[in-house]
């Protein structure tokens, strides 16, 4: 494949799936530009490993896989652990002001279910988003994330439990 054919490729992988990509690093990063930047790594990854792709995995299979172990790395950084102090102690400063309380409020209300899947341990989160707001088969998940099959349905029977005692407690289910 040429330069050009390769570019106009990477061109359509981006618009075909550039939206789906930055919701799904957002669940991972928490932060709209942080999303931003690791699709935007997932995209450059993605061109330099273009020609090796073989076609085993679907290609949005292939973008899932790469934004993901971006995110996890990024989660992993020290960069983002001094980003996420610095943050933490900005939020408590806020949290004193009367009209940043008030749009928290409005916010958590209009957010609610999804926060209380974002409250979820990382590893139960994954599959929850992957598998109610991504629509994905475990199948697929177990291959997105390269977890074995049988981790993936424990994990999301786990987190399906965990969800469900969040949301009756906030009396937002049953």
């Amino acid at each position: 494949m040429d330069k050009h054919e390769k570019d106009k490729l990477l061109e359509q992988i981006m618009i075909d799936h550039g939206s789906e990509l930055v919701r799904l690093a957002f669940t991972y990063v928490k932060d709209k530009e942080t999303a931003k930047d690791m699709v935007q790594n997932a995209f450059v990854k993605c061109y330099e490993n273009l020609d090796g792709f073989r076609h085993d995995a679907q290609l949005k299979t292939w973008l899932y896989r790469i934004t993901i172990n971006q995110c996890k790395d990024y989660l992993k950084s020290w960069h983002y652990k001094k980003v996420k102090t610095l943050h933490s102690i900005q939020e408590t400063a806020k949290s004193f002001l009367p009209s940043t309380e008030n749009k928290v409020v409005d916010y958590y209300e209009k957010q609610e279910i999804y926060e209380h899947v974002s409250s979820l341990p990382d590893k139960y989160r994954e599959v929850i988003y992957l598998y109610y707001f991504k629509s994905l088969k475990i199948e697929e998940i177990s291959e997105m994330t390269n977890i074995q099959l049988n981790t993936v349905k424990t994990r999301l029977k786990r987190a399906k439990k965990k969800l469900k005692i969040k949301l009756e407690e906030a009396e937002v289910y049953g």
